[in-house]
């Protein structure tokens, strides 16, 4: 029986290479939901696609599940193409996991009528707070997990560890839902993790690490790569934050070298003070590293603390202001253009005539 619990585990998360397609309501994702349904599976579980925090949640689930030998649907969903309440129909289905994925309210309420399952979600975001139906409207079988000083993928880990614990488990079963030779090194990550998703930014090399961890979003589909999980329990914080400073760094220097014709601006005609600027026709995907680069040579040249970086955007002039001084707004600037943005980084749109009076040395 065991058996035969394990191979219908193996049937709805690790589909034949025909289906694996990167659309996430594909054929392939229905085609797995009604196996389920055939089978009666009694778990499905959804998770936040491509968030860091929604592929390790569902490592978990699946760590938990697979070692228990319980039968589970695990599918990735994504906001772009979201499944639909009626294409989550599974005969027998007894809970439903949303991990790090909290759907507006009436989604929540529909799918618990039309699902008529126990659904347990868990989430991170202040945002989602809303989404929670008041405890007049919650029904019974809807338990929440929202915690703002605790990522999902953590309360998760948590979660299914606890849950691990509290089944018998025989001599050959770790103690533990991970096995000793990864427990550091994915709770590492995990801290990691926690410290992007509650914006904190605290841990060393933070930005290198998500910058590693980030080139894989496009894997964090176990519908379309098989190996998700395995790949997931390998990834280690040195290594991801090795890769993102190498990116840093090349992305540093190549914006190093556009700023050899580097002229002053007069921001607003000069109402809004004098920064540097430079033209980056061509390479605007570097425009936070030039910008960034241009505010410290401001800064340094007696000049506002303030990087201008300009380029042809769809036949309009673009320009971008960058800030690494806190006290400085660029903010301001670009609002009263038109456009938008954060006290250190903002961008507008700027017409020809207007951007030549602000290079021109003459009032």
């Amino acid at each position: 029986m065991a058996q035969s619990l394990v191979r219908k585990w193996r049937t709805y998360t690790a589909l034949p290479p025909s289906l694996w397609v990167r659309s996430l309501r594909s054929d392939a994702a229905l085609e797995a939901i009604a196996k389920a349904s055939e089978e009666k599976v009694p778990n499905l579980i959804l998770y936040n696609y491509p968030s860091f925090s929604g592929a390790f949640s569902a490592l978990f689930a699946h760590l938990f599940h697979t070692r228990h030998q319980i039968p589970c649907l695990i599918l990735p969903f994504s906001s772009i193409e979201p499944f639909r309440v009626e294409d989550l129909y599974i005969e027998g289905l007894e809970t439903c996991y949303l991990l790090d994925l909290l759907h507006p309210k009436d989604f929540l309420l529909k799918l618990i009528r039309q699902l008529k399952c126990n659904v347990i979600g868990f989430d991170h975001r202040k945002s989602v707070l809303s989404h929670i139906p008041s405890d007049k409207d919650c029904p019974e079988n809807l338990t929440i997990h929202v915690n703002l000083e605790k990522s999902s993928s953590t309360a998760v880990y948590e979660y299914f560890s606890a849950k691990h614990r509290d089944i018998e488990v025989s001599d050959s079963m770790a103690a533990t839902l991970l096995d000793s030779k990864d427990k550091d090194r994915v709770e590492l990550i995990l801290k990691y993790i926690e410290d992007g998703d509650l914006c904190r930014w605290s841990l060393p090399d933070i930005r290198a690490f998500n910058i590693g961890l980030g080139e894989w979003r496009s894997k964090f589909s176990c519908i379309s790569n098989q190996y998700m999980y395995e790949q997931l329990l390998e990834l280690g914080t040195e290594d991801l934050i090795v890769k993102g400073n190498s990116y840093l760094s090349s992305r540093h220097n190549a914006a190093n070298k556009l700023l050899k014709k580097v002229f002053k601006i007069r921001l607003g005609r000069g109402f809004y003070g004098e920064c540097l600027g430079v033209r980056a026709d061509g390479n605007s995907n570097l425009s936070d590293e030039i910008g960034k680069l241009l505010s410290e040579k401001s800064t340094a040249a007696g000049l506002r603390p303030i990087g201008a970086v300009i380029f042809m955007q769809r036949n309009n002039l673009k320009m971008c202001l960058r800030s690494t001084d806190r006290a400085t707004d660029t903010s301001e600037v670009a609002k009263a253009y038109g456009g938008g943005g954060s006290a250190s980084s903002s961008s507008f749109i700027i017409r020809m005539d207007e951007y030549n009076q602000w290079i021109s040395v003459k009032s």
